[in-house]
């Protein structure tokens, strides 16, 4: 097992990234399995953090949130966090003190806040990953963790909570100055109680835990990726993202690279895509993981897979003849007219990886060329954008007018956070502080100002709440005839979908809240506002579920682990009742078997599309093929 890997061996926590679909799991899997045979002594745990995790299709086990040993490798533990669970018990540790501190801090009662857990939190799936891999080093469980992260966006949104947590805690401690000051004030003296004991302890975890993420020495996130020029820019992106953050990157592993040019195609788009990934690499180590024949599925497969992998050896390009470019035959069935059956909303997803972006480029061409009296909109709300890529253009914020009638745009959400900010968080902040024209100076010192600390962070989960609110605007305005939503991997799209339901509980509680404290608080204009999203939130929700108005339409390829999730993703969204039709089976093959079942949907098959073509000459034959 000499194969460079070895370089890892001083580590206790390897994190695994990148973008969807290239491989995170499989090579996270490989890595837990090799630290499993090398050190046999020691405890190693294998966990995703990623809301649909593929461990279990990978390792062909049962994963849950119990830790359970592989049996051929007794001392590897696999785990998936259950994030609502883990909630469950940071309430019963730190619930009733943290009640505590939040009624000292603001206007309510104790008792208020009892509901608050029991909320659809945003971003809870990161926090508790967060603070778990935290615990796990704090009370020494394990010897060494590796962790399979959801895709890089997300990723970059866990890394962000450390910040999140510091202001958190900062505010809890003016929360805690503002009592002891009340506490001297009135009493002549303070005692420290049981809140201070906890301030003291969570500030020491959350330094230890930051030390932990930021410790080279210890700690890498190790990045995984595909030699094709959209995971090229969005490797580029992450491991800009991780210097700024000072998370130690520790190498890169490119997936699924083929060792001649058996398919000249493929090969020949590789091999320069390569050296463009030793430049971003900058001297960090660089491991080439060989395209295998099948899945590895399995730890038997995965062993093998292990002495497979080694350092890059830098060797000249072999020169690879020009073929002529093959376009791809149409396979019938195809996509129906979506404007002419009346669809307002479009939402294309599916595990990464699978062709979600370039699928929606070519449903948004398509269109916009059938109906050219006609205004279509594409939209990522993914927090790694891909669109721009898709069209090889800078997309941004503002739509970007591609054709006549044809716009792309990549939410900012900072941008929208900015204004959700000034619409409502403020305010809010400024009410939970109790603060008032009349408030005592012991009040505008303290509280206030906690409450706007933490607004003034990007709230955990985020991207997903302000997503929405971006569809809702788009959805009320009226400008387009269709938007077709590019969306984030399986995990957080649900975690999106879910969103109409979460906010409009938070904003239900707020209004009890007003209720019962309203002759204090005032305000009623601001409980108007919140009303009037609270009925905003609401009429998206039924745009949403409207199987007149909006579908899904699910992307997938060919594969037993893709299509595993493709499979629960489907019925996650039978359950929450979201319309869909089709599945567009990518990167189809006339000789492949297709092994799933999908009750009621309309297979639409994508061949496979020539790699060495312009963007957008792919984009539009990916349009001539499912129209």
């Amino acid at each position: 097992m000499t194969n460079g890997m070895e370089l890892f061996d001083n580590l206790h926590l390897a994190m695994f990234s990148g973008k969807g679909g290239v491989g995170k799991t499989t090579i996270s899997c490989t890595f837990a399995c090799r630290w499993a045979q090398k050190f046999v002594n020691e405890q190693i745990l294998l966990i995703s953090t990623d809301p649909a995790h593929s461990l279990g299709d990978v390792l062909q086990v049962s994963v849950d949130d119990i830790p359970r040993p592989i049996a051929e490798l007794p001392n590897l533990g696999v785990r998936a966090l259950d994030a609502k669970l883990l909630l469950q018990k940071f309430k019963e540790r730190y619930g009733q003190v943290l009640e505590l501190l939040v009624e000292r801090g603001s206007f309510v009662e104790g008792e208020d806040l009892h509901p608050v857990w029991d909320l659809n939190w945003p971003g809870l799936d990161e926090l508790m990953g967060l603070l778990e891999i935290q615990r796990l080093f704090n009370e020494q469980q394990v010897d060494r963790v590796v962790v399979d992260m959801a895709p890089s966006g997300h990723t970059l949104n866990l890394f962000g909570l450390m910040d999140f947590l510091d202001t958190f805690l900062h505010s809890l401690e003016l929360f805690q100055e503002k009592h002891r000051y009340i506490s001297k004030t009135f009493a002549g003296s303070y005692t420290p109680d049981r809140a201070d004991e906890f301030l003291q302890t969570l500030k020491a975890e959350l330094s230890q835990g930051r030390r932990l993420l930021q410790d080279p020495t210890h700690t890498a996130c190790l990045l995984v990726a595909i030699a094709e020029p959209m995971s090229w820019l969005e490797s580029k992106r992450f491991l800009e993202a991780l210097q700024t953050m000072q998370v130690p990157c520790g190498g890169l592993f490119v997936n699924q690279v083929l060792a001649s040019a058996t398919d000249p195609d493929r090969y020949q788009e590789q091999q320069p895509l390569i050296s463009q990934y030793t430049a971003l690499a900058n001297g960090k180590p660089m491991f080439i993981v060989p395209q295998q024949d099948e899945e590895p599925l399995g730890i038997l497969a995965l062993k093998h897979l292990i002495n497979q992998i080694h350092v890059l050896q830098l060797e000249p390009l072999s020169p690879v003849r020009s073929l002529p470019i093959q376009w791809p035959e149409k396979i019938p069935p195809s996509f129906g007219d979506f404007l002419t059956q009346g669809r307002r909303l479009l939402l294309i997803g599916g595990k990464g990886g699978v062709g979600k972006t370039t699928v929606a480029a070519a449903i948004g061409w398509a269109m916009a060329q059938q109906h050219p009296d006609r205004k279509i909109r594409m939209v990522s709300i993914d927090p790694a954008h891909s669109l721009g890529d898709a069209f090889s253009l800078s997309l941004g914020h503002e739509p970007y007018q591609i054709t006549a009638n044809l716009r792309g745009q990549e939410v900012d959400s900072d941008r929208i956070l900015d204004r959700f900010r000034a619409d409502y968080l403020w305010e809010l902040a400024e009410m939970m502080s109790g603060e008032t024209q009349t408030s005592e100076v012991i009040e505008m010192a303290y509280a206030p100002v906690a409450w706007r600390k933490i607004v003034e962070q990007a709230l955990p989960g985020i991207d997903e709440m302000l997503s929405l609110l971006t569809v809702m605007e788009l959805l009320e305005q009226q400008e387009e005839d269709l938007i077709i939503l590019d969306t984030a991997p399986t995990g957080h799209l649900l975690r999106f979908l879910e969103m109409p339901t979460a906010l409009a509980d938070w904003l239900a509680w707020i209004f009890k809240l007003w209720i019962k404290y309203q002759n204090v608080l005032g305000r009623t204009e601001f409980m108007g506002r919140l009303r009037t999203l609270r009925q905003r939130v609401v009429k998206a929700q039924k745009v949403l579920k409207d199987p007149q108005q909006a579908e899904f339409i699910g992307v997938t390829l060919n594969q037993a682990s893709v299509l595993a999730e493709q499979q629960r993703l489907f019925k996650s969204l039978q359950e929450i009742g979201v319309s869909q039709n089709y599945l567009v089976l990518n990167r189809f093959t006339s000789t492949a078997t297709i092994n799933c079942d999908f009750p009621g949907l309309t297979m639409v098959r994508l061949p496979m599309l020539p790699r060495s073509v312009q963007p957008l000459e792919r984009i539009q034959a990916a349009a001539g093929c499912l129209f």
